[in-house]
Parts: structure tokens; C-alpha cells; sequence
């Protein structure tokens, strides 16, 4: 959907929007990259941001004015949203080093309106557009027809496929038993329910999953959780069928979705609880309208659903070592035929896939797989098509950022491949990268401790070269859920929560080479309590979850301390006894080469 590809298309898209909101009276309207929920993925019929602009990244926000517009992304995205967009129509800038906010400062009129469709931004979103649009004297103004939506004619249709069920030997819990915990803390509080409009959330809390957005298993739907432990459920009829009406038992009512709005405005008087940072505007406009006394604190599902049982962690080391077998088994192939110049990055992408699936247990990937070779690995959440594709060349370097979807688990792993022998650069970058890794998995830090506390261990190794790479180190990981999950993180943004026993985050730190290459060497790892002697704190560590080799190739042996070195072998020993009973002879004869010892 890049602009390139559809000349003219953006531009015609923007006069269309314009004309509609010269009539309707209002100065501009924001286009973000969401849908009702707030979630990473969403349905194709959500997709108005790549509509309108051709950027297809999983965050942005665009804003179009009457004579200006422009779309604001993350680092992750900065050069894939260079070549997605028409820059005649839209100016590109960094969403952090030149925020919205500025930008509306700069060129929004006093006394206009800013139109917004109050379900597609949270609440914490509304309130800083809206301190933008009041610092120049404008109106932030909600339009409940989304002018997108009434431009968009071939509009896809809202998903239909029914959910399923998550049973309780892969849970590890059962909903009654989550319902209860956390009805009992509502009920100490003193708030009557909870408004949950996460599908994660929902999922985790009644043991469902759906297949309403790609990669995930979401069930697009809102719930209303009361102190009681009892739960309204606003779905389509559909997807509820009698399998899963008798797996939600009689304490959950399911609702017709066009029945929450009346149900928020039945909590007149009551206390209720919403998050601002995840629930839309709408709800609490809603709620506010009812005369609702509204408790703004955090998704109360959120924490205890980060926080894996002994039963999900189980089932993440298994989906991890059956994956890291599909992983080996690419890897092996692609050491016998990329050098010949025979395999480019969509053939690789599918040849990995195709891997994945034959062990019969892969319900999707857990996002498209990043496939980068050469220049094209330098874009972070690259997405390889037909007309960016690009062939493994001799002396390049190829990522590959790719994950599954298993009924016990979610994978996510990035390895970077020497295509030939790598020059001096490239081996010396990725050992940095690996360093930081390496300092990360073994880091052992207090119990209280935030993922911003030690995100620097993975940087430090390249800030003393004068690097750094612009994304998180480490984002949460779900359980058979979103491959992105919070509320932790391992990142320079700031973050309050703090990593707990059973969190499963990414560790991945990275380097890139903008026009010649990308590093990122990401395992999944599990929060776990550590024993130390003489130790006068609880203690945390990590267990590393993801089982598959780091290119030896590229290991530039003479920049790593003796207790690094002990790292790799000791990792890749473990990878070794794990995956080589997977796995044919052939690969696993390729796999003892792979992981001997440094």
C-alpha cells in the first residue's frame, strides 16, 4: 500500500477528507493508527490510517489540516514511512523529537475546530490533543461519524469468525477463580465494576480466544466485570456458540455490542473503574454523561495476566523449544543455500513459515515475519513486498524478526545471519550487540526493580563506541496472546511497573546501518527469583525461553570478556541438548557446528 505504488491516490484521499470537513466546520481531523480496543492489530476494517496515507506500520497518527498535513511515527518507522507516504501530501516527523502537539501549536488557527472520533483515541490521548488545541485558542471537537469511514467505500466488513475456547490445562487457572480475585479487590475498594475494553484483558480473564485481528488471538469485544464476580460480555451473537456459552457458565452474560453504551449510562451514582491510558474517550464521556463516579486507575486484568503460572511458563519453554527447531531447521537451510545468491527475503520469509507449520501445532505467526537483507535490515519493523524484495547477497547481512502462535505459547526471535564472510564492521557491531545482550540475560537486580532501571545494561557496550539504537529493549510477551503485551517493559521511557516473577519480556537490543545493514539478537526470557548467598533483598533474574543459535560467524571473539564467552558456550550448549533431538540429522549435524564452543 505504499504511496509510490498508488500515484495519487493519497493525494485525492486528503482533498476528499478536506472537502467533507470544509462542510461539517471543522479545521481538521486526526486519522490515528486504532480501533475501538486501542490494541497493536487491528481488523482490516481499522486500517484508516494506511487508508488514507499508505503507511502501514503498526503505530502512527496523521492529521490533516485545511492547507497542511502531516503523520507522526515512532523510530521504528522513520524510514519505512519515508517510503510509504506521498511527501508532497504529508510531513513525515518523529512522534518524540517532534510531537503532535508542537506541531498543532505551529499550525493550527485560533478559533477552529479539531475533529476526533472520541472511540478511537484514549482518554490520556484526548487530554494532550486537547491541551494542544486549547494552548492556541481551538476547540478539540468529537465527531461520532467517522469522516474516514464515510469516504472508504470498499470498506471491509467487521470480523465474524467465532471465539474459541482457552482451556484451563493450558491457562493454568480457571475464569471463576479470576473473577473471584479480582472481584473480591473491587469490592474492597468500593467500586462496583470494572470496565474492560482490552481483548487481551477480556481473553485472559474468561479464558477465550478469537480470531478477529491477524496474528492474535483476540476476541474484539468490551466486558463489564462487577464486584460480584459476575461479567457482561458485549459481543455478536455469533460468536458466542453453545460450546462456549456452557464454557462461560451462568455468572456471564453476553450482550449485543450496540447495548454498552446503555450499559455505561446505567452506573448513575455508582463507582466504576477505567483506565484512561487504555480505554477509550468515549466510555468515559459516557460514564461522566451517566453521572458515574469514575475511578481512573489502571486495567485491573493487566498485571495478574503478565504475571504467567507455573502451567503458561510450562507451555512457554515447550513452545519455545518446538519453535526453536522450526528455527534451526531454517537456519540450516539457509547456511546450505543463500550463499549461491539463490534466496531472497520473501522466499526466506515463506521457507521459515513453511518450517513453523509442519509441526502440526502452529495456529498463526505472532506477527509478519521481518525479513531484511542488506539495506532493508536497517528498517526496523521492515516489512518485505513484492517491490522491496531484495536477494541474500555474499558479504551482506540478513535479519530475520519472526514468531508463532501456539495454543501453549507465543515465540518472538531475531537472529542476524552473516551471508558469506562479514567484514571486520559487521563483526565488530554485532559482538557489541551481543554484549549488550549478554549483560541483560544475566543481569540480577532487587525485587521492585523497572525495566527502565536496566534497560542502559543493554546500550552499554555501544555507547562507549558512540551507538545506540532508537527502540525498547524489551517489550512483554503474552500467553497465546499479543506477541506486545504491557504493562512492563525494558526501555528508556520511563515506566513504573515494576518486573515480577512469571513477566515473560524480549531482550533485544540492536545496531543500524541506515543503507547498508541491521543487528538485533532478541531471545524471550522469563522474570524469576534468584538465590543469592548473603544476599539482603529478594532478587530477580532471567530464564532465557528461546532455543536457537547466534551466528558464531559474527562473534568477534576478541571483544569478549572469559565470562561472556562462558555465556554463548553455556547457551549454546543448552540449544544444542534442547533442539538437537527435534530435529533431522542433517540439521543436527549443521547444529553441533553451530554451537561448539567459542
Amino acid at each position: 500500500m505504499s504511496a509510490a505504488g498508488q500515484p495519487g491516490r493519497s493525494a485525492d484521499r486528503v482533498a476528499a477528507l478536506r472537502a467533507l470537513l470544509a462542510r461539517d466546520g471543522l479545521q481538521g481531523f486526526v486519522v490515528p493508527r486504532a480501533d475501538e480496543h486501542q490494541g497493536e492489530y487491528v481488523p482490516p476494517g481499522a486500517e484508516r490510517l494506511a487508508w488514507l496515507t499508505g503507511f502501514t506500520g503498526s503505530a502512527g497518527m496523521a492529521i490533516v489540516l485545511a492547507q497542511q498535513a502531516a503523520i507522526f511515527v515512532d523510530g521504528r518507522y522513520t524510514l519505512q514511512v519515508g517510503d510509504q507516504i506521498d511527501s508532497s501530501v504529508f510531513e513525515a516527523r518523529h512522534v518524540t523529537d517532534r510531537p503532535a502537539s508542537a506541531w498543532l501549536r505551529e499550525s493550527l488557527s485560533g478559533g477552529g475546530r479539531l475533529g476526533y472520533d472520541p472511540w478511537l483515541h484514549t482518554a490520556q490521548g484526548a487530554a494532550r490533543l486537547r491541551a494542544a488545541c486549547e494552548a492556541v485558542g481551538a476547540e478539540l471537537a468529537p465527531v461520532y461519524e467517522n469522516p474516514i469511514d464515510r469516504l472508504w467505500q470498499d470498506r471491509p466488513s467487521r470480523p465474524d469468525a467465532p471465539f474459541d475456547i482457552h482451556p484451563p490445562e493450558l491457562a493454568g487457572e480457571t475464569s471463576e477463580d479470576k473473577r473471584a480475585a479480582l472481584a473480591e479487590k473491587l469490592a474492597e475498594r468500593g467500586v462496583e465494576a470494572a470496565v474492560l475494553t482490552l481483548p487481551d484483558s477480556i481473553a485472559w480473564l474468561l479464558n477465550i480466544r478469537g480470531r478477529d485481528v491477524p496474528r492474535t488471538p483476540f476476541p474484539l469485544s468490551f466486558a463489564i466485570l462487577r464486584n460480584d464476580g459476575g461479567v457482561s460480555l458485549f459481543a455478536p451473537a455469533g460468536k458466542v456458540d453453545a460450546a462456549l456459552a456452557q464454557h462461560l457458565g451462568s455468572d456471564i452474560d453476553v450482550e449485543p455490542p450496540e447495548t454498552f453504551e446503555a450499559a455505561l449510562a446505567g452506573f448513575a451514582g455508582r463507582k466504576v473503574l477505567a483506565d484512561p491510558a487504555t480505554a477509550a474517550d468515549r466510555i468515559f464521556q459516557a460514564l461522566d454523561a451517566a453521572g458515574a463516579l469514575v475511578e481512573r486507575d489502571a486495567d485491573p486484568c493487566q498485571l495478574p495476566k503478565a504475571r504467567k503460572n507455573a502451567i503458561e511458563l510450562d507451555g512457554a519453554r515447550n513452545a519455545h523449544r518446538r519453535d526453536g527447531a522450526a528455527l534451526t531447521r531454517f537456519l540450516a537451510w539457509l547456511a546450505r543455500e543463500a550463499p549461491g545468491g539463490g534466496v531472497d527475503e520473501l522466499a526466506a520469509a515463506d521457507r521459515l513459515e513453511r518450517f513453523r507449520r509442519e509441526s502440526n501445532l502452529l495456529r498463526d505467526l505472532s506477527f509478519d515475519t521481518i525479513s531484511g537483507a542488506g539495506p532493508n535490515g536497517a528498517i526496523v519493523h521492515y516489512r518485505v513486498t513484492p517491490e522491496t524484495n531484495r536477494r541474500l547477497e555474499p558479504s551482506t547481512l540478513y535479519l530475520v524478526d519472526s514468531g508463532g502462535q501456539y495454543a501453549d505459547g507465543t515465540t518472538d526471535v531475531t537472529r542476524t545471519i552473516a551471508i558469506g564472510p562479514p567484514s571486520a564492521g559487521m563483526r565488530r557491531h554485532f559482538t557489541l550487540v551481543l554484549k549488550g545482550h549478554i549483560a541483560l540475560a544475566t543481569a540480577q537486580f532487587p525485587a521492585g526493580t523497572t525495566g527502565s532501571q536496566i534497560d542502559a545494561l543493554a546500550r552499554m557496550a555501544l555507547w562507549a563506541e558512540g551507538l545506540d539504537y532508537d527502540h525498547g529493549t524489551g517489550h512483554g510477551v503474552g500467553s497465546y496472546l499479543s506477541v506486545h503485551e504491557g504493562p512492563q517493559r525494558i526501555s528508556k521511557m520511563p515506566n513504573s511497573i515494576a518486573l515480577q516473577p512469571g513477566m515473560i519480556v524480549s531482550n533485544e537490543p540492536g545496531y543500524y546501518r541506515t543503507g547498508e545493514y541491521g543487528i538485533r539478537i532478541e531471545n524471550l526470557v522469563a522474570v524469576r527469583e534468584v538465590d543469592m548467598d548473603g544476599a539482603e533483598r529478594s532478587m530477580l533474574g532471567f530464564e532465557t525461553l528461546t532455543m536457537a543459535p547466534i551466528d558464531r560467524a559474527l562473534i568477534d571473539r576478541g571483544l569478549l570478556t572469559a565470562d561472556e564467552t562462558g555465556w554463548v558456550d553455556g547457551y549454546h550448549a543448552r540449544v544444542r541438548e534442547k533442539i538437537g533431538p527435534l530435529v533431522d540429522p542433517d540439521t543436527a549435524a549443521w547444529l553441533d557446528e553451530a554451537t561448539r564452543p567459542l
